[in-house]
């Protein structure tokens, strides 16, 4: 918990216990439903929580925007962004429903009233949103295919409205024609950790 606090001082005391209670919950629900490697457990604030909150170094949400998390897994990208923006309201997917038990759990005993956790493929949600954040779920390119249909057209944030990915590695290859139209993050500067050495936030604006 250090480790946010280190890096983010903006958050209330309500988010703060909110951040703390991540590490029991996860702990307690990945006993029963693997839903994060058993050595990242403890490596929560790093690999998971602070890795997911690189996006809030790129973009702060304004209130009312309305995020897709695809392929949530656990909960990542979409439950720190969740606990970190209150005031935006979160679709958290994922196609294998244990991993949605947990997810629901976690908000539930968090109270986060702004989050909305299914069982769903990416291309059954017909909604639209401001923004669609995922943690390398898929090489670009199929992801984009999944989501391309699913962005508002009006602009609200200071970023046009798109796609937020969590990616590390090479990507110039895998990202192909996507590549120019993208523009890379590197968390290593926000965060100065070896993890994050090689990891990035994408941003591929839509409209």
């Amino acid at each position: 918990m250090e480790l946010i606090l280190k890096y983010f001082n903006q958050f209330t005391p309500q988010q703060i216990n909110q951040f703390e209670q991540l590490k029991d919950l996860y702990a307690h629900w990945n006993q029963q439903i693997n839903v994060i490697s058993r050595k990242d457990i403890d490596l929560l604030y790093e690999r998971h929580v602070l890795h997911s909150l690189g996006i809030s170094k790129v973009i702060n949400f304004k209130d009312g925007s309305e995020i897709l998390d695809v392929g949530t897994g656990g909960g990542f990208p979409g439950i720190p962004l969740a606990i970190a923006y209150p005031n935006c309201k979160f679709l958290l997917v994922d196609s294998i429903g244990k991993k949605i038990k947990v997810v629901n759990e976690i908000a539930n005993a968090l109270q986060l009233k702004n989050v909305t956790a299914i069982h769903a493929r990416a291309e059954d949600v017909k909604e639209k949103f401001d923004f669609i954040v995922s943690r390398a779920v898929t090489e670009f390119p199929v992801f984009y295919n999944w989501v391309k249909n699913k962005i508002k057209k009006e602009n609200n944030n200071k970023l046009n409205n798109g796609i937020l990915y969590l990616k590390g590695g090479d990507l110039e290859k895998e990202f192909g024609h996507y590549f120019a139209k993208s523009v890379f993050f590197n968390l290593y500067d926000y965060f100065p950790l070896e993890f994050f050495e090689t990891k990035k936030v994408v941003y591929f604006k839509m409209n």
